[in-house]
């Protein structure tokens, strides 16, 4: 079973807290890396830094981070080797599928002020199903990195 980890700050708490058990009906274990409770002032970096940690080091596991708008969630993640975080805030969800295609996401970062749960769980969903081409050309690129 995939190991999904999933953290937010006090903007995504109230999603997090939605997604946890969405995630478990999907056929993932997940592990909550926080906040366990709402934390008005506390800061992204607190949770996500340690979120993309363990997703860099266990191998085959993803994640989800949330906050306001999912870009400083992403900017702390992506600061971890090995992780690649995409943002998802609404609109086209294509651009999730193609993050998981093309560039072997293994983050998803969403902005829970722009998102319904509905469409968070959308998102997540197609996030967790959709693999990595493993096109040539896209281990190519990511070689790169």
């Amino acid at each position: 079973m995939r190991k999904i980890y999933i953290a937010s700050d006090h903007a995504g708490y109230e999603l997090k807290e939605a997604l946890v058990p969405y995630i478990g009906t999907l056929g993932f274990e997940v592990e909550d890396l926080g906040p366990l409770t709402l934390v008005p002032e506390d800061d992204y970096p607190d949770y996500i830094l340690p979120a993309a940690t363990k997703i860099a080091t266990d191998e085959g596991s993803m994640g989800i981070v949330i906050g306001g708008s999912g870009q400083g969630e992403a900017m702390a993640a992506n600061r971890i080797r090995g992780v690649r975080t995409l943002v998802y805030y609404g609109g086209n969800l294509a651009i999730v599928g193609l993050g998981r295609e093309h560039n072997d996401a293994n983050v998803l970062s969403l902005g829970a002020r722009f998102l319904s749960e509905d469409e968070a769980k959308e998102a997540v969903a197609l996030f967790l199903a959709t693999p990595f081409s493993a096109d040539e050309r896209h281990v190519r690129r990511l070689g790169k990195f």
